[in-house]
């Protein structure tokens, strides 16, 4: 199994004033294999958003190194954006679709931007759409859409580069439990398929889903459970217990 992204001894300082700094992440080294599915845990302001940032190549560590498939960050500056583009899907809770565009526009976007017109792109939309359950909706607009059927356009948008890591930073917030289960399903199903996954999550159900749970507290990662042969029952009491010891 190859690593797509490897973090050495990562910190990551916030100047406040010219006596004051916040050290949202503190020594940490990780490594994101190809087909993983890992979720990030941990109380408000414990570093999780900062740490995805940092591993998805949109912010900088203040200390450390972050390669991506073998490569150094510095040696790839000049194509970030074609990495991310190439190899990275984002679906946060702020799901920024665009009404004015209907929900075929929206997912096609991404596309659209980076390549301009491809003739493939109407299949592509239409396939990706079928499987994540929304091809009935490609003519409507967003606020035409439930909340859950937003969120499932978001996931179609990420998707639609075929990235190699789908990074979800609280994805399914404010959403209603069967839209929850859902939502999870999709996410699994990719993860069967060979799309690694990435999730920041306050939510012990949720990370029950993933193969890989770190804990994060005061910038560090200082405690991790692994499913392997764990029903997901057993690993979601696990993932129960640890987090209620590092809540007390």
């Amino acid at each position: 199994m190859s690593t797509i992204i490897k973090a050495v001894k990562i910190s990551k300082r916030y100047k406040i004033d010219e006596k004051t700094f916040v050290q949202a992440l503190d020594n940490i080294d990780i490594e994101i294999n190809e087909g993983e599915f890992i979720c990030i845990m941990g109380a408000s302001g414990s570093g999780k958003s900062t740490l995805i940032q940092i591993l998805s190549t949109i912010d900088k560590p203040s200390k450390g190194t972050v390669s991506v498939e073998e490569r150094s960050k510095m040696e790839m500056q000049y194509d970030l954006s074609q990495f991310r583009y190439q190899n990275l899907g984002f679906v946060f809770q702020d799901l920024n679709l665009l009404d004015e565009y209907t929900v075929f526009e929206n997912i096609a976007l991404p596309v659209l931007i980076m390549q301009g017109k491809d003739k493939n792109i109407e299949n592509r939309v239409k396939v990706l759409a079928k499987k994540i359950g929304i091809e009935s909706l490609l003519e409507k607009y967003p606020n035409e859409c439930s909340g859950g059927q937003q969120q499932r356009i978001a996931i179609a948008r990420a998707l639609i580069n075929q990235p190699k890591i789908l990074i979800a930073d609280e994805p399914t917030g404010n959403l209603d439990s069967t839209t929850v289960k859902a939502i999870m399903k999709v996410f699994k199903s990719l993860n069967d398929e060979g799309t690694a996954i990435l999730m920041v999550t306050h939510d012990c159900y949720l990370a029950s889903y993933s193969d890989r749970m770190l804990y994060l507290k005061s910038g560090r990662i200082i405690d991790e459970i692994k499913k392997q042969s764990m029903s997901q029952e057993e690993y979601f009491d696990q993932i129960i217990a640890l987090n209620s010891k590092h809540s007390i």
